[in-house]
């Protein structure tokens, strides 16, 4: 190794100049042992002596450069044409080419290029690099490890005041973006100077956000078009939709007029699976769920009112708070409402009544989260008040399966998209469940504490293995599941099937059962109250009659006493009586009233 030493310092600092020279070696002094020095030497038996197991080493630190990173775009133009010609212009574009093709040089050069297009094409078609040789094969079963999760990254606010997230969407294409939007959501409680923007953030630069997305109002909602991946739709605060092209910039390109808009808070905001990828629809407290074509913003082209009397009336309407819309339905769509009723509508219904189908009664407050299986769209998912509930579209009476009432209030939910007994929910003490109702039904698989704020909203990329959760402090934690619960295990599919099929069949079999006591109880209902009207009749005839014999005898007894009245009064006076002949006649008179008295019952009997 060779050693290389760099003096700083200039030869003037240095001193006077060594002269080195080779010369031989001397003897400058020479000791012989000493016997005297021998004879005081003391052996020390035992010696002890500390010794070190571990390895020496010294402690370093080391420094490494930082470096800022910047994304820049490229946008590219059409480019090549002569300074004469139009790009622009179809024709001269056409009459340029036509020239061109007519050069030899052109021909020779087409000539040369087409075989080696041609061996690259016989390669690629002897060798498809894409194909999956095992597609078909059964999913291999993952060992049998504990259900974990990481936090991979976190991306906070950048603003001084910070605000909740409460929506968050993921890139289309590769999932390298997550957008998030920030809103407060207490009505005329926002601070002053809070700002309105919200942000599309690089997985890979945590530091400072990709894009600001600059409303006029707080972005509720915020979703990317899975067609155009530079196309953004955003639900705002006040009501309107609005629709951000990132190749424009910061500011929005098409935003709906406030008089045709909702009158409330934008909670949901779909894309529609349609040929021009233009097509949404949103829904809000105000009751109303609108169709929109971002090509002309202006009016939405449908409204639907949320009123399951069928009367089409808004001031009877259900504020609507979460959405669900699957494209293999696309004349249905879902709505879960503030009042903890989930609408299934009919969009291709004639009128305004038939379009609401049916609904499903089961949640005791809003319901943020309304999902489908991404398996068995017959089953969907509900998150609110304190549990997360299963459905389905066949039992429509009560939930087919259901979780434990919580302490804490659940905020939002989510199904895998990779294993149908898996979905995860949030929860305002900033746990998220992981739940696995094949491997245990009562508790959740996995409980994380991702922060101590509340948790608002999750969103789970594409392949299962990365969940994005949005703070109330507006701080969107992205977190990594293991391997276990991104991968579809061997028959879940069946299992799942299964669980769902036998839990369905259970509820018709108990909704029947009710409903047989409800008319039981119904018809024993009905006998008691024909049972009192023939009673009470009977009762009213009777109280008559003895009335009217009460009155009949009343009469008959003031008519006796008139006659005997009159009949003392026609008798003549006696001359003198003795006292013996008085007491006689009084007795005999006495005798008479008693006899009047005794022939009361005779003329009872003739009247």
């Amino acid at each position: 190794m060779e050693i290389v030493y760099v003096y700083v310092k200039k030869r003037s600092e240095f001193g006077k100049q060594c002269n080195f020279s080779d010369r031989q070696a001397e003897l400058n002094i020479d000791i012989p042992p000493s016997p005297q020095l021998a004879e005081q030497f003391v052996e020390r038996n035992p010696v002890d002596t500390g010794i070190q197991c571990s390895t020496s080493m010294s402690e370093h630190e080391a420094n490494t450069e930082r470096f800022e990173m910047e994304t820049r775009g490229v946008n590219h133009i059409e480019g090549g044409w002569p300074k004469d010609v139009n790009p622009l212009e179809l024709e001269q574009t056409i009459r340029f080419r036509k020239k061109v093709e007519k050069d030899e040089n052109y021909i020779n050069a087409i000539t040369q290029l087409g075989s080696i297009m041609e061996h690259c094409i016989k390669q690629n078609n002897a060798i498809d690099i894409y194909q999956e040789y095992f597609d078909d094969e059964d999913a291999v079963e993952v060992m049998e490890e504990a259900p974990s999760a990481k936090t991979i990254n976190v991306f906070r606010d950048p603003q001084e005041i910070k605000r909740p997230a409460t929506h968050l969407s993921w890139h289309p294409d590769g999932n390298r973006k997550l957008a998030v939007a920030y809103a407060c959501l207490n009505f005329q409680r926002a601070p002053e100077g809070m700002s309105n923007d919200s942000y599309i953030w690089d997985l890979e630069n945590p530091n400072r956000p990709e894009i600001a997305l600059k409303p006029s109002s707080p972005l509720v909602t915020l979703e990317y078009n899975p067609k155009d991946s530079h196309v953004l739709l955003g639900g705002c605060y006040n009501g309107q939709i609005a629709c951000w092209d990132t190749r424009k910039g910061s500011l929005v390109a098409e935003l709906s007029t406030i008089e045709f808009s909702h009158r409330d808070p934008v909670y949901g905001t779909i894309w529609l699976q349609s040929k021009t990828g233009t097509e949404c629809f949103s829904a809000s407290t105000d009751g109303q769920v609108m169709w929109w074509d971002i090509r002309k913003m202006s009016e939405p082209t449908e409204v639907v009112i949320m009123d399951i009397t069928k009367k089409e009336q808004l001031e009877n309407a259900l504020g609507a708070i979460s959405l669900e819309f699957e494209p293999t339905l696309p004349t249905k769509f879902m709505v879960g409402t503030e009042q903890g009723i989930v609408i299934s509508c009919n969009r291709k219904a004639k009128t305004q009544a038939e379009k609401i189908v049916c609904t499903f009664s089961g949640h005791h407050g809003p319901i943020y989260a309304l999902q489908r299986n991404p398996f068995y769209p017959k089953n969907f998912l509900t998150v609110g008040d304190w549990t997360a509930r299963i459905w389905s579209e066949d039992s429509r009476e009560s939930s087919i399966m259901w979780t434990k009432y919580h302490m804490a209030y659940l905020t939002d939910g989510a199904w895998s998209p990779v294993r149908p007994a898996v979905f995860f929910t949030t929860k305002m003490d900033g746990t998220l469940d992981i739940w696995d109702f094949v491997f245990k039904q009562c508790d959740p698989a996995l409980s994380l504490k991702v922060c101590d704020e509340a948790l608002l909203c999750l969103r789970v990329q594409d392949n299962g293995c990365f969940i994005a959760c949005g703070s109330q402090l507006g701080t969107a934690t992205l977190l990594e599941v293991s391997q276990g619960l991104c991968t579809l295990q061997r028959n879940e599919r069946n299992t799942a099937s299964s669980i769902f099929e036998r839990e369905t069949r259970r509820e018709k079999i108990l909704e029947a059962r009710h409903r047989e006591l409800r008319l039981k109880e119904k018809g024993k209902a009905e006998g008691r109250d024909d049972d009192l009207r023939e009673e009470e009749p009977t009762l009213n005839l009777e109280e008559l009659v003895t009335k009217a014999e009460e009155e009949f005898f009343d009469i008959i007894f003031r008519e006796l006493k008139r006659r005997e009245a009159e009949a003392v009064k026609k008798k003549p006076k006696p001359e003198k009586p003795s006292l013996e002949t008085d007491e006689e006649v009084e007795g005999e008179d006495e005798g008479e009233e008693e006899g009047g008295d005794e022939e009361s019952p005779a003329l009872e009997g003739q009247t």
